[in-house]
């Protein structure tokens, strides 16, 4: 029999597309606020969050309460803390369901680690992480919702998902397979305590060897499906990408990119907004001829290396964690995939064997 799932969308959030899930680590939160009534009776705190709020077990507050997601009058409470009249309780925590539903499929899955609390995933280019408009079906999530269930033998377990890359990046993914695991890492997510670097390729050679990229990331007001930076003033949020020069091939530098927050696009939009768009990120103008000539021959090789990576040249090399259970720490590498590596072997032998112009 067809077992089916059911997980909730996180409100205020917009799906861009049919082809991203643009939703970051930073967007994966929900929050709330009580007001407690001045005539409310004394009762603990994790027994008054359960009574209000729908769909959330005591255990889940609990766990949410340990973790310190639960303020009251801004300072962090105990579960056994008794609600007083014109308390002020905020909450905010990692989404764990959606109203749509969610379809196991047998879909391939690269583990790169599993134990009882979490898996990490190798996500290959071109899966879509979450369903959203125009991907009801072939998701990460819905890999995850038949691979669990099959593995444990019920339907109650399914992965909950903790951060998110773009569709078409590749790299690795951690994944919480339960309320204790989902809490601790998404609190480190949150922290911005995570371990993350990626492999870049980007048009230009990048002048300095390493540097800091810092500015606010919001939507772009001319084009909804895009971010911009806003160096100045209060609008986007804060972000901060550190770069590395790791080889230059003239036209093209491949670059390591270590996230500091994790906004939406972060890497793609920094990039772009120093003049280095990714090599064929159509969505930031990298699917055209930046840098270098116009000659024939020369379109002839770019074109073949839009057809070897035909998506932006963007992988999440690393991933670095506390286990929320062990407290021990987690490291975990994925080499470049094949599209990536053959791009970059395209450039070297080209600047190899032409005189190249500085940039």
């Amino acid at each position: 029999m067809e077992k089916n799932f059911n997980i909730s969308e996180p409100e205020g959030e917009e799906y861009i597309d049919q082809t991203d899930e643009l939703l970051s680590e930073d967007g994966m939160f929900e929050h709330f606020r009580f007001n407690v009534d001045n005539r409310q009776s004394l009762l603990r705190i994790d027994r008054y969050i359960t009574d209000h709020m729908e769909k959330t077990s005591r255990n889940r507050i609990q766990l949410a309460i340990e973790a310190g997601y639960v303020k009251v009058n801004g300072n962090p409470t105990k579960a056994n803390y008794k609600v007083k009249p014109n308390d002020i309780i905020t909450i905010h925590l990692p989404y764990r369901k959606r109203s749509m539903e969610i379809i196991p499929e047998d879909i391939p899955l690269e583990i790169t680690y599993e134990d009882n609390d979490l898996l990490v995933i190798n996500k290959p280019a071109g899966l879509v992480v979450h369903p959203g408009h125009g991907h009801v079906h072939g998701t990460l999530v819905n890999a995850l919702a038949y691979y669990l269930d099959k593995e444990s033998g019920s339907d109650e377990r399914m992965g909950m998902l903790v951060h998110r890359i773009d569709k078409d990046t590749s790299g690795l993914l951690v994944v919480a397979k339960n309320d204790l695991a989902q809490l601790h890492l998404a609190k480190q997510f949150f922290n911005h305590t995570i371990e993350r670097k990626y492999v870049a390729i980007v048009w230009g050679n990048v002048a300095e060897d390493e540097g800091t990229i810092t500015g606010n990331i919001a939507r772009d007001p001319n084009d909804r499906l895009r971010f911009k930076v806003f160096p100045e003033g209060d609008i986007g949020k804060h972000a901060v990408t550190h770069y590395r020069v790791i080889e230059r091939f003239g036209y093209v530098t491949m670059v390591e990119c270590r996230l500091e927050t994790g906004r939406t696009h972060q890497i793609r939009v920094h990039m772009n907004y120093i003049g280095h768009p990714l090599f064929n990120d159509e969505r930031y103008g990298g699917d055209r001829i930046l840098k270098g000539t116009l000659y024939s021959k020369y379109k002839q090789f770019i074109d073949n290396c839009f057809k070897i990576l035909p998506r932006q040249a963007l992988h999440a090399r690393t991933l670095g964690f506390i286990h929320p259970v062990s407290g021990k720490h987690l490291f975990f590498e994925a080499p470049l995939p094949e599209d990536m590596e053959a791009l970059a072997c395209k450039w070297r032998k080209y600047a190899n064997s032409h005189e190249l112009e500085e940039e």
